[in-house]
């Protein structure tokens, strides 16, 4: 797995308008928790912050957070709150980690290759790009990466064809189906029927729309033309 060292201090203000300045100053706040210890409150430099957080981005990793220049602690990102307005950093989560114990993680696949099935006319059909594995942090891989050039048409790659090492067990059901190359026929089928559910669905929502039209239009009260009842109590010449 990924490790990224990270420094921070602890903090003693607290509060809106501390955390406010804090900001301003060009420090994000940020929380420690985990292992059994207690909840430390720290402050890390934003830009450098920033630079490890592109660094870990969508991937598994253990920061070694060094506080106040000494103490190292293994965490884990848990948590960053950003502001929905500019996306500037807010606050931080970390959750401390025992790097001894194994831990169940959720990893990204990333399908290598060109399926030969594919210069046959088939077509490649990726059902799952994740998969959840248990092991000791440091041997828990920062991403899968699964060849499918062997891939012919009518084959597939299921759970439990792919190969870990020894210290990492794959949790995930075997059976479940990651990846397959169908024939063109059935590529058309499978394109064709979806079409038809969005066809569906679209109509269906076609429909809805119209019956709550309608049921608006029925409950408005008919006002009756006064006009006619006049016309007819005029007696013909």
């Amino acid at each position: 797995m990924l490790q990224v060292d990270m420094s921070a201090s602890m903090r003693e203000s607290f509060g809106k308008g501390a955390m406010r300045r804090l900001r301003v100053s060009g420090k994000t706040p940020a929380v420690l928790y985990g292992n059994d210890k207690d909840v430390l409150a720290l402050q890390l430099d934003t830009k450098t912050f920033l630079k490890n957080l592109f660094k870990i981005s969508r991937k598994n990793a253990v920061v070694n957070l060094s506080i106040n220049g000494g103490d190292t602690r293994h965490v884990m990102m848990k948590e960053i709150q950003t502001d929905p307005v500019n996306d500037s950093l807010i606050h931080a989560d970390f959750f401390e980690i025992n790097l001894q114990a194994p831990k169940r993680f959720t990893v990204a696949i990333e399908y290598e290759g060109k399926a030969k099935g594919e210069d046959l006319g088939g077509e490649m059909v990726v059902h799952n790009s994740l998969i959840v594995v248990e092991g000791l942090p440091l041997d828990i891989p920062d991403v899968l990466s699964v060849d499918v050039s062997g891939l012919n048409v009518n084959e597939s790659i299921h759970y439990s064809d792919i190969k870990l090492s020894e210290s990492v067990t794959i949790v995930t059901a075997g059976s479940d189906l990651c990846v397959e190359v169908i024939s063109a026929r059935a590529a058309a089928a499978a394109h064709a029927a979806a079409d038809a559910a969005a066809n569906a669905a679209e109509a269906a929502d076609e429909a809805a729309v119209a019956e709550a039209a309608a049921g608006e239009s029925a409950a408005i009260p008919e006002v009756e033309d006064a006009s006619e009842g006049a016309e007819a109590a005029i007696p013909e010449e």
